[in-house]
């Protein structure tokens, strides 16, 4: 899908690598900042066991990241009951809705109560399993949020859950493509 770039998820090693490089083709420059932030948030990916990694751009913003992966949960999850958990003085705005798949989700907005940034998680629940497909948009500098949340929300909308046990949280819909096939 046009503005999101997904990262390799192989090693730590090479992820960061290859996210490094695309932070670098978007941000056009050198930031010595950059290698932190992609050794960090390659790690992070791997730790939490993530799908997907990816960079979201748009042309009036700076860059942010997309992270997502497929939990287990001990039962179908109730989009209602997912909004009782979310609460923090960051929290800016909470929205259940349905995808453009028809998937029951909860997305929630966080801003930072410190410091710049914005944060964006978006947990789309399977009803007909045990298992939530959980978004996190990341952005350090929040400069362009509207227009990166933009980008991510239409990449998310067209989540699709495959068959438990077939490995892919997505399957390609038409007019876009999911997170592990896009071009890169």
């Amino acid at each position: 899908m046009p503005g999101v770039t997904p990262v390799s998820l192989g090693t730590p090693e090479r992820t960061a690598d290859e996210l490094l490089a695309v932070l670098r083709r978007v941000k056009g420059t050198r930031d010595p900042g950059l290698e932190v932030s992609a050794t960090q948030a390659a790690e992070m990916a791997h730790r939490q066991g993530a799908g997907l990694l990816a960079v979201v751009e748009h042309p009036d913003a700076d860059p942010a990241l997309l992270v997502a992966a497929v939990v287990g949960v001990d039962r179908p999850a109730d989009p209602g009951e997912l909004g009782l958990h979310i609460d923090g003085p960051s929290i800016r705005d909470v929205t259940r809705g349905e995808t453009a798949t028809g998937y029951p989700v909860v997305i929630v907005e966080r801003i930072p109560v410190t410091g710049p940034g914005a944060q964006l998680q978006v947990v789309v629940t399977d009803p007909d399993h045990p298992r939530v497909a959980v978004f996190t948009l990341h952005s350090p500098t929040g400069r362009g949020w509207l227009d990166v949340a933009g980008v991510a929300g239409r990449f998310v909308s067209g989540v699709e859950f495959s068959a438990p046990g077939t490995g892919s949280a997505s399957t390609p819909r038409p007019g876009g493509t999911s997170g592990r096939s896009a071009p890169r």
